[in-house]
């Protein structure tokens, strides 16, 4: 096989995995940034390491564990290098305005908002089992855990989640 052959098969192969995992790989990287934009530029950085180093995935079955963990280690990086930058709300523009004042689903925002404020060792198991649908095998792997760690921190997290939930309602905050 010539180097453009191989090129092209490399190609391939990034761009059928990419096709498939995209959606996760960006879902994922939502949640642990909580920011959209945060989230895109992740991605891209994903998959810029992917692309360099598709090599050493051997295993095609192991791919959307390998291109979730490159996720996770590009948005810590993406968190040590950046400072974020902050915006006045009180400086804003007319049409800046505007993107303020969409319809808010407040059930949703109020979950979401319940699940950002658990502590990133309960937040980030219960993401990958809900949203991205991990066993807990897939997920201890991920993280470095064993499966009763796992488990313990997803059930603490659904303690956490329910209990916050619950306190908000009794406040009356919801």
């Amino acid at each position: 096989m010539n180097s453009s052959d191989a090129g092209a098969t490399r190609r391939r192969r990034f761009d059928e995995l990419v096709g498939v995992f995209h959606q996760d790989m960006y879902r994922y990287a939502a949640w642990l940034s909580r920011d959209r934009t945060v989230a895109e530029d992740v991605v891209q950085e994903s998959l810029l390491r992917a692309w360099k180093s598709l090599d050493s995935l051997r295993d095609a079955a192991a791919a959307k564990h390998w291109l979730l963990t490159i996720v996770r280690r590009e948005n810590a990086r993406y968190f040590e290098r950046r400072r974020l930058e902050t915006v006045d709300v009180d400086n804003l523009t007319p049409s800046q305005e505007a993107l303020l004042a969409e319809q808010p689903d407040h059930e949703l925002d109020d979950m979401r908002e319940a699940i950002y404020r658990l502590d990133d060792d309960y937040r980030e198991p219960l993401v990958l089992q809900v949203l991205m649908g991990y066993s807990t095998n897939e997920i201890g792997e991920l993280m470095g855990l064993k499966q009763g760690a796992v488990l313990t921190r997803l059930h603490r997290a659904r303690l956490k989640l329910r209990e916050n939930m619950e306190d908000e309602l009794a406040s009356g905050q919801v």
